[in-house]
């Protein structure tokens, strides 16, 4: 299973997710540490796309 590091940097992607995916909320996005899996469930859910999908287009940006 792929994951993502998102400690320290979920700022900086908050911002190009919302550009690109205007239906994700702040609520959506709000990132807790150690609740990497709940933020992703959200977005996962928002978007409809699988979590290694969700992870790979993070990862991208």
């Amino acid at each position: 299973m792929d994951t993502l590091e998102l400690k320290g940097k979920w700022n900086e992607m908050k911002g190009k997710v919302k550009q690109a995916h205007a239906n994700l909320t702040d609520d959506d996005l709000e990132y807790e540490d150690g609740k990497d899996d709940e933020l992703l469930g959200r977005i996962q859910k928002k978007l409809g796309k699988s979590r290694d999908e969700v992870i790979r287009w993070l990862k991208s940006l």
